[in-house]
């Protein structure tokens, strides 16, 4: 592509249809043609644009289109007190200003809240992508891997002493509190995750106990057919007694009812613990996302 012909940008709060089916064909052409993976959160977005539980004051979407196509794309996620920023351009609209053009308006919509750090995403593998990073000043963070479940789960035996609670939303401070434990993200009192909200998005909260006491957690949710598994922890007076194999199990078992053809979970590279359980039951590494930080 030598020169753009007629360019726009929109921005929007929250997704509509037309952007969602928009942003996602050209999600799926970017990782066939690049062989990566991005970390866009589309469906989950859409789901709470159809719940209309989105901040219509925040821009959380930056479009820009040459003669009405979408050729590029940055989505903000907020979770707690951090900004996750992921995007993409068309191959053919690379090195035109396109990315740095909505960055720009990111940055700008990022020192109009209170966060203070913003996480750049960036598969591994993307040459350009780490190259942009680079040029903004952001610092290596932590990286995350993507796993996927591989024949049959090696699970062992089951502890029928604990059970998976299905969360209600006088459970929200207590995964508050876990998430601040197991992954240092925390929440303000007004974006604190409500798990009745999150079932009509497609993800289930379980609090996971062991006779009345809670040990740990885990988020399970169902889209196209892919099963995932996120935000799975044990508190640490219960680690090393396989309780965590047995949370595993049980969401396989979970997942599986809901006949997914796929299961995944996203974990933390430098969660050697968590990462050899995840093997060891059959779950192979696919991708791997590094996070950069900037701070105000």
């Amino acid at each position: 592509m030598e020169q753009m012909k007629s360019p726009s940008i929109k921005l929007k709060g929250h997704l509509e249809k037309q952007d969602y089916e928009e942003i996602n064909g050209l999600q799926k052409y970017c990782v066939m043609e690049d062989n990566v993976t991005l970390k866009l959160e589309l469906d989950y977005k859409w789901s709470k644009a159809l719940d209309k539980s989105v901040d219509i004051n925040r821009i959380n979407e930056f479009m820009f289109y040459d003669e009405g196509t979408l050729i590029g794309y940055i989505g903000i996620c907020q979770f707690g007190r951090e900004l996750e920023v992921n995007g993409m351009v068309h191959p053919e609209y690379r090195r035109m200003g396109v990315f740095n053009s909505l960055f720009s308006l990111v940055k700008d919509e990022w020192y109009k809240r209170k966060t203070t750090d913003m996480l750049l995403l960036c598969d591994n593998t993307s040459l350009p992508g780490l190259e942009f990073i680079k040029r903004t000043g952001a610092l290596y963070d932590n990286s995350e891997y993507e796993m996927y479940l591989r024949g049959k789960p090696n699970l062992g035996s089951a502890l029928n002493d604990l059970i998976l609670r299905k969360a209600i939303n006088k459970d929200a401070k207590e995964i508050a509190r876990q998430n601040a434990m197991y992954f240092q993200v925390e929440s303000v009192k007004e974006d604190l995750i409500l798990p009745e909200e999150e079932a009509k998005r497609g993800v289930d909260i379980f609090i996971v106990e062991i006779d009345n006491t809670i040990i740990g957690k885990v988020h399970l949710a169902v889209n196209d057919g892919l099963g995932g598994i996120y935000g799975l922890g044990v508190l640490p007076e219960y680690r090393r007694k396989g309780y965590g194999r047995e949370i595993l199990m049980k969401a396989i078992d979970y997942l599986n009812e809901r006949q997914v053809n796929k299961i995944m979970l996203q974990v933390a590279v430098k969660n050697k613990n968590a990462l050899d359980l995840y093997k060891s039951c059959g779950f192979v590494e696919t991708s791997k996302m590094d996070y950069y930080k900037l701070s105000k």
